[in-house]
């Protein structure tokens, strides 16, 4: 192997550590890496699809692009440029990417979005009252739309509100939804799944945002939290188009928009619910983005509030467990 053109086995495992930091629907870390001579290739595993709470694979294929996300930052830190070839084997639709790596000087902003990996949280509590500066805005959108993908700050909540609310609906009398749900959260000491630390009590916004619903909710809000005064911002990725592709790039660019939150001091929670049920993201289609484009997956981004406690890591499968020789 011409080692010049690829990292040593320790720089390689540094940025998988990283990459499985992703965050993926349910925290099921859908995904594998076969490391080659030449090339890092990463897999879907869907062994791990959740077939009730994601008929259509679209988060599955998400939490794989976020993952992507991920280690290209990961290893642009390190010193090597990516050259990605998505969807690279025709006839494996499980090979998702694989980098060609080259090397290069990391530049600072690489350097601060892979710093925030390890310290990026799904914050599923209200946000504080402290607007959402223009400028910051500016930022995450061109981090987006750097990933191919259409970056829309929804000007009214309110009507995305009440398709959250009707999925939830959907969902609270799916039986065997809810039996997946428990399966996958409520959980202590799993080094996968939902932890009960990590999600709050039912909490919706003046504007009637609410989290997904998990087992066994253990997270206490913040003192003082006023649903009221929460001023955190509603941003919809969207494509053109619904293939894979599109689902893959809307991971990424959903990865690039939270590192650079949190980068800048924002908190952040990713929003599928809605979108995981055909009637409701339809409905996302036609009434809140008037049909110009196809809803991959909300991000809402805000202040943590001043009074609230940082929120514990959401555990990881240990990273040999991702670690595979290509071909094995």
């Amino acid at each position: 192997m011409d080692n010049s053109h690829m990292p040593d086995a320790d720089t390689i495992r540094t940025a998988v550590s990283l990459a499985v930091r992703a965050p993926s629907v349910h925290n099921t870390q859908p995904w594998l890496w076969r490391i080659g001579d030449e090339s890092i290739n990463l897999y879907a595993d869907r062994s791990l699809h959740l077939r009730h709470t994601d008929p259509d694979q679209r988060d599955l294929m998400l939490s794989c692009g976020a993952a992507l996300h991920h280690v290209r930052i990961a290893l642009a830190a390190l010193g090597w440029r990516s050259v990605v070839h998505r969807f690279p084997n025709p006839a494996d639709k499980d090979h998702v990417a694989a980098l060609e790596l080259h090397r290069r000087q990391p530049t600072q902003h690489e350097i601060a979005l892979a710093a925030a990996i390890p310290r990026r949280r799904t914050d599923r509590r209200h946000y504080s009252a402290w607007p959402v500066p223009p400028e910051y805005l500016a930022r995450l959108g061109e981090a987006a739309e750097n990933e191919g993908v259409v970056f829309r700050v929804l000007e009214s909540q309110s009507r995305f509100a009440e398709l959250i609310r009707e999925a939830v609906d959907l969902h609270t009398t799916d039986a065997a939804y809810q039996a997946e749900l428990a399966t996958w959260s409520g959980r202590h000491g799993s080094p996968e799944g939902v932890p009960s630390q990590n999600t709050p009590l039912a909490e919706v916004t003046a504007e009637g945002i609410s989290a997904r619903r998990f087992a066994w909710p253990a997270l206490s809000p913040a003192p003082g939290t006023d649903a009221a005064s929460d001023e955190a911002e509603i941003i919809m990725l969207t494509t053109a188009s619904d293939d894979v592709l599109s689902r893959l790039r809307s991971g990424e660019a959903s990865s690039a928009v939270m590192l650079e939150a949190t980068a800048l001091g924002l908190a952040s929670c990713p929003i599928t619910e809605p979108l995981e049920v055909r009637a409701t993201r339809e409905a996302v289609q036609n009434d809140v983005l008037h049909d110009t484009g196809v809803p991959q997956i909300a991000v809402r981004v805000g202040w943590a509030h001043i009074n609230a406690d940082p929120l514990p890591p959401t555990p990881r499968r240990a990273v040999d467990d991702f670690i595979r020789p290509l071909g094995a």
